[in-house]
């Protein structure tokens, strides 16, 4: 099978018209532009999202406690015994 060339663009430019007609056409096209800048806009975000939480993984792991040396055993027995 071919690619599809201007020929086959316009057959379907023409199927589109009689479906939708002619004043249907520019509301169709806003309708989609919106939903388009909606989902870069939704992708955008969510890749921000897992910047800002990969970097506060990193933060945590970073600032996690450090393990502590037990204090000798001769300073926390009790001197009575």
């Amino acid at each position: 099978m071919g690619a599809f060339g201007w020929p086959h663009l316009l057959i379907i430019l023409a199927v589109i018209l009689l479906l939708f007609g002619a004043a249907k056409l520019p509301a169709l096209a806003k309708s989609l532009g919106q939903s388009a800048r909606v989902f870069k806009g939704e992708m955008k975000a969510m890749k921000e999202d897992d910047s800002s939480a990969k970097s506060k993984a990193e933060n945590v792991s970073s600032e996690a406690p450090k393990a502590e040396t037990p204090a000798s055993s001769s300073s926390t027995a009790d001197p009575s015994s």
